[in-house]
């Protein structure tokens, strides 16, 4: 998983899920970094510190397990004047594992997650609820979203696809 810092958005994932009104539910937060603190701090403060789950790293042989367990995964990452979501590559590992994907309207990820997932304008803590809520609640929704995902990530993101993408890249380049 990448860093717990705060363009990533955690604290809004955090503060949507409090919101939440679909039954029991629990987050689990991959990745390490300076945030943990104030992340576990805000559990506490939102009242869901026993929903929240922080796993630090995962070794990269376990992460396809890890997403197998989950129901969906949330990318909310936030644009900042010096940084942007540039690939998200947590997207496509879990559309490849099947697993439903949300994220944010920042940076690259509107372009990974295409028609096989849901965009939420960055920074609405409510139309993620709104999002989350939706998915959680319509099983039919994500298991069409899985699938969709998964073909994405075969028709789009496989390493001989990006490797024709790149090398069409280098050709506009170079005129070749």
């Amino acid at each position: 998983g990448g860093g717990l810092v705060p363009e990533k958005g955690v604290d809004l994932l955090m503060r949507a899920c409090a919101d939440l009104s679909i039954g029991r539910w629990s987050l689990a937060i991959l990745g390490a970094g300076p945030e943990r603190a104030h992340l576990e701090t805000l559990a506490r403060e939102l009242d869901i510190a026993t929903q929240v789950h922080f796993l630090g790293r995962l070794p990269s042989t376990e992460v396809p397990q890890f997403y197998r367990t989950l129901d969906l995964l949330v990318l909310p990452s936030l644009s900042r004047p010096n940084w942007m979501e540039q690939f998200g590559r947590v997207l496509i590992e879990a559309m490849a594992c099947g697993v439903p994907v949300i994220g944010s309207s920042s940076g690259e990820i509107p372009h990974v997650i295409g028609d096989a997932g849901v965009i939420f304008p960055e920074g609405n803590v409510a139309a993620l609820r709104d999002a989350i809520t939706a998915l959680a609640t319509d099983p039919t929704r994500r298991a069409d979203l899985a699938r969709r995902g998964r073909a994405r990530v075969l028709s789009h993101f496989t390493q001989a696809q990006v490797a024709a993408a790149t090398y069409r890249v280098y050709q506009r380049i170079f005129n070749i």
